[in-house]
């Protein structure tokens, strides 16, 4: 995919999550997740049907046997153009559109055959950081340690962190050592995705995110990083040997080692693309009025590190006129 093929393809992706956000936006709140999310990939793939890419999942909604579409392996696009990968997660933070809370995206990330990690459906132990403590900071290393590189490259003191962690039972230790080193703790109920961005822009008074999550948003957050010039370290959990077989089969050797950020997303050419949902500290949620819908996202590549935030007025049928 050439740079070319970047600046021809962003716009049709672009419109993919935007599409996705609005349809899931009409059911935040409800109370019913699989909804929330059956709306969401039904869009997204319904509109990238008409892209002019020969593309196969790689990060989806799971195996074949497991999910209807945009399933792992799938084939989209129009077949025509340049074959591609593509990771998907039509409603990050499913739970979190269900219930009208903060932080839900619709997102992709694209790249040139093999670019992206064919990563399993399983947790994965992370670090994220922006480009400040990029290169200081270790997954092997203990929090304090880490903690302080962070404050090094930032020129901070550790008092002045704030690390995003996940309200699991799983990271009640990895809390106490956070606390104990002196850091503020941020904690979310999801969608750890997109705090790993936000770790990755300044003004965000995010600066980590730590603990464990899933392996195929290790993948997504691994191709923002590559964009904006921030590092995610990462290590599988594989929770028995018949996974570790998959994983072989997939093409993952050696489930234990530590994937880096080119390791997870190592195409030279990649783009990320994510919506709005709900309201949350990069991007405005959706906002549904009667003479049209407004979106807000956040398009970038990795070529020239370019990131952009789109405000879109998609204007209804309406003759009556749009009021911004």
């Amino acid at each position: 995919m050439s740079r070319n093929m970047e600046d021809a393809l962003a716009g049709e992706f672009l419109r993919v999550t935007e599409q996705a956000s609005i349809a899931a936006a009409r059911t935040v709140g409800m109370g019913d997740a699989p909804l929330s999310d059956r709306v969401a990939v039904e869009s997204m793939r319904r509109e990238m049907e008409s892209i002019d890419v020969n593309g196969t999942i790689v990060i989806g909604e799971g195996e074949r046997d497991k999910a209807p579409m945009l399933y792992i392996g799938e084939s989209v696009g129009s077949g025509n153009g340049p074959e591609v990968d593509i990771a998907v997660d039509p409603l990050e933070g499913t739970n979190l559109c269900a219930r009208g809370e903060s932080g839900a995206i619709a997102v992709m990330a694209v790249a040139e055959k093999n670019g992206l990690l064919n990563a399993p459906d399983v947790y994965m132990e992370k670090i994220i950081v922006g480009p400040s403590a990029r290169g200081r900071v270790r997954l092997d290393a203990t929090v304090e340690e880490n903690l302080n590189a962070m404050a090094s490259g930032l020129g901070r003191k550790v008092s002045d962190l704030t690390i995003v962690i996940m309200d699991r039972p799983r990271h009640y230790r990895l809390m106490e050592d956070v606390r104990k080193a002196g850091a503020r703790i941020h904690l979310i109920r999801d969608g750890d995705l997109s705090a790993g961005i936000a770790a990755a822009v300044r003004g965000t008074s995010i600066h980590a995110v730590m603990g464990i999550g899933g392996a195929p948003e290790g993948v997504l957050t691994a191709a923002a990083m590559r964009c904006l010039g921030g590092e995610i370290q990462g290590r599988l959990i594989v929770p028995d040997e018949e996974t570790r077989k998959r994983m072989k089969k997939m093409g993952i050797p050696d489930p234990d080692r530590i994937y880096g950020t080119h390791d997870l997303a190592g195409g030279k050419h990649i783009l990320f693309v994510a919506t709005g949902i709900t309201d949350g500290s990069l991007l405005e949620g959706v906002r549904l009025f009667g003479d049209g819908i407004r979106t807000h996202s956040l398009l970038m590549r990795s070529s020239g590190r370019q990131v952009r935030f789109v405000d879109t007025i998609h204007v209804g049928d309406s003759d009556t006129g749009i009021r911004f």
